[in-house]
């Protein structure tokens, strides 16, 4: 380790510093940075592997150690790039993925080392070890078969040089979605092209202009806090079209075409699942996810859709109806359904987001969601200014225990910017681990939204389904730092079946609807007044507002997905644009055009971990649903209630079987009533 600790390279000192040194970093120290402690590792376990009898203290222990090492390295290089997307970071990062990439193939498939982990696995003394270190040992091997360790010869190569492509295809996809996003925008110049764009909306605009160098008017871009609400309000429906034929044909043309890239991946997938002895990629997915098959997730999906199909059928009549009778609309087209739509909600219920963005100011929001953890979990949280962040915009904040012990600690980067990575997400960037010094590593979380930022002397305000998301990605936060795992690789979110990952998540969006919660945030930015009871009850009344379409436009993704992986021949002679049609023709009851190439920017299956899982997001829906029936039934704030949850399932990371954990929990086997009664649609026994 002397190599390594003697270095002036901060992403080596971050290894034995308590946060990364996000003020340091620089694009020259990332190969410099993983070279060295690739070349260590590779030592070490060249090392693990000649030990005669292996244990979990001299084997796995250290290997957890350098596993830790590695993602102190990393883990900062790929959050900046997600942050802070750079021309210089940029191509250091993709030649950081290879290598990272061409690691994990390579210690996927040392035979030596497999067969060392095997050996531990064998042991007579292996069930004295805790379930928590079973658990690691048993997904080890695990993931070695998944990683290709039993092919020999050909077969073993060809596999890691599939893994190495892969992963640089996934990486171009992405980067081809956020060049292709950054290339357009839509500067409007003339008073009459931004009729019907709220006040705040135009605001932001037109500093969006100014920043950008404009000299007046506004700008329009395709980052959703800027995208969304010109399709909701903007009375021109030729802008409205512009906007839409740019936002859904992004990465399809010229050099930033995903068409040719998303053929690449899906040929690779199957011929990697082929090689493992796999019917198709969707079956070697699912060997770590709580579904056992593609048919039980395909029936899943299917029932789902056909509860959901008839309400979002009279859905979709409804604005049909309205948008011809009021608006004119004789011929809706896609690019007016978000307009349409806003129009109907606000004749149903009289009510839009952005009558709701007064209440909804950062600085409330954000301490009245601490309020509400606070009181469920027993913890307080505090925001630190001594810490090295990647942007002015970022927030540090500590997490302590009822006791006043420091417990976990969080980064919150709110805003959208250029050069961030679209959509909200949690990622971890330290996991909780008790290392073999008797020493405790505390658990570290990322939280990363593209929210409206403050624009001249008003506070940033969000719409009500921009404070959802905030619960959602907190959600995932708590379940990485309210852990109690020791053992690094089943600690927080580690080792979790990727179809309950989002339980956490999905249930604190539950709060967001609870007037005794809303009113811990819900303050008038300039009043300081509370909610009043009539707009919180069109807010209510206006909840499950074409649920049942936005329920089959996640099952049209998620089955898109599933098939995509398991039936779909990339080498044949159907493509992916037939298949989505046929998924559509199936279970949407909206068809966009033709020119609508979606899946060239689906990157949760293409560049994000979501491949043959993105049916994930209903799966764990149905999960939290019935989990936060129980606050329902035993009281919303019952803190009895949330020390269960807290003991039974957000402390256990990956140590423990999840839906031995959910049945713990609930007492039974989850149901699909409470997340249709969440919908506003009925079970079948209240029809």
């Amino acid at each position: 380790m002397n190599t390594l600790t003697c270095s002036d390279n901060p992403l080596i000192q971050g290894i034995f510093t308590e946060l990364p040194l996000f003020d340091r970093i620089r694009a020259e120290h990332v190969l410099p940075a993983l070279e060295l402690t690739l070349a260590y590792a590779r030592n070490q376990v060249a090392l693990l592997t000649d030990i005669d009898a292996p244990s979990w203290d001299i084997l796995m222990q250290p290997l957890e150690s350098m596993d830790e090492m590695l993602g102190r390295v990393w883990g900062p290089v790929s959050h900046l790039n997600a942050v802070c997307d750079s021309d210089e970071m940029r191509p250091v990062y993709q030649q950081g993925v290879a290598k990272m990439a061409e690691w994990s193939s390579e210690l996927g498939q040392n035979e030596a080392l497999y067969a060392a982990i095997r050996k531990v696995a064998d042991r007579d003394d292996f069930a004295t070890l805790s379930g928590e270190r079973q658990r690691v040992v048993e997904h080890a091997l695990r993931d070695f078969k998944l990683s290709g360790a039993e092919l020999e010869g050909d077969a073993k190569e060809r596999f890691k040089a599939i893994r190495m492509r892969s992963s640089e295809l996934s990486t171009t996809f992405e980067q081809h979605i956020l060049d292709a996003t950054r290339a357009f925008s839509l500067h409007i110049t003339d008073a009459d092209d931004v009729s019907g764009l709220p006040e705040s909306i135009l605001a932001a605009a037109s500093q969006r202009a100014a920043n950008s160098g404009k000299e007046d008017g506004w700008l329009i871009t395709l980052d959703i806090p800027s995208y969304l609400p010109f399709m909701q309000y903007a009375d021109n429906r030729n802008l409205r079209e512009t906007m839409y034929r740019a936002y859904v044909t992004r990465a399809t043309t010229g050099e930033l075409d995903n068409t040719g890239v998303i053929d690449e991946i899906l040929k690779l997938r199957k011929e990697a699942a082929s090689l493992l002895g796999f019917e198709h990629y969707a079956a070697s997915s699912l060997v770590s996810k709580m579904a056992e098959s593609a048919d039980e997730v395909s029936a899943f999906l299917r029932e789902l859709a056909a509860k959901s199909r008839p309400a979002a059928e009279h859905e979709i009549a409804e604005l049909r109806v309205f948008a011809a009778d009021e608006l004119g609309l004789n011929d809706l087209q896609a690019w007016d359904i978000p307009y349409a739509s806003e129009k109907l909600r606000l004749k149903k219920y009289a009510i839009s987001q952005e009558e709701l963005k007064p209440y909804f100011s950062e600085q409330n929001v954000v301490q009245g969601m601490f309020g509400l953890v606070e009181r469920l979990y027993g913890i307080s949280i505090r925001e630190s200014e001594s810490v090295a962040k990647w942007h002015d915009s970022a927030r540090f904040f500590e997490v302590f225990s009822n006791t006043g012990e420091k417990i976990a600690a969080f980064y919150l980067d709110p805003y959208a910017r250029a050069h961030k990575r679209g959509g909200a997400w949690m990622d971890e960037c330290v996991a909780r681990w008790l290392k073999s010094d008797g020493t405790l590593q505390l658990p570290v979380a990322y939280l990363v939204c593209n929210f409206d930022a403050p624009v001249g002397d008003k506070p940033a305000l969000w719409t009500h389904d921009e404070v959802t998301t905030l619960f959602h990605e907190f959600g995932h936060g708590l379940h990485h730092m309210l852990t109690t795992v020791n053992e690094l690789s089943v600690s927080g979110i580690r080792g979790v079946p990727w179809d309950a990952v989002e339980l956490p998540s999905q249930f604190m969006e539950n709060f967001c609807w609870e007037r005794e919660v809303v009113d811990m945030f819900a303050r008038h930015y300039q009043t300081g007044e509370t909610m009043p009871d009539a707009l919180f009850n069109k807010m209510l009344a206006a909840k499950n507002f074409q649920s049942a379409m936005m329920i089959l436009r996640q099952i049209e993704f998620s089955l898109f997905d599933l098939l995509l992986h398991s039936e779909y021949n990339p080498d044949g002679n159907d493509s992916v644009q037939n298949l989505l049609d046929k998924v559509r023709s199936e279970v949407a009851v909206l068809i966009p055009p033709a020119f609508n190439k979606f899946q060239n920017s689906f990157s949760h299956i293409f560049a994000g971990g979501y491949a043959a899982g993105y049916y994930s997001y209903k799966w764990a829906e149905v999960l939290s649903a019935d989990v936060y029936a129980t606050f329902e039934e035993e009281g919303i704030l019952n803190t009895d209630t949330a020390t269960r949850l807290r003991n039974e399932l957000l402390s256990i990371g990956g140590s423990r079987d999840i839906m031995d954990a959910f049945i713990a929990f609930r007492g039974r086997k989850p149901t699909v009533d409470a997340l249709l009664r969440h919908s506003g649609l009925h079970t079948d026994q209240e029809q």
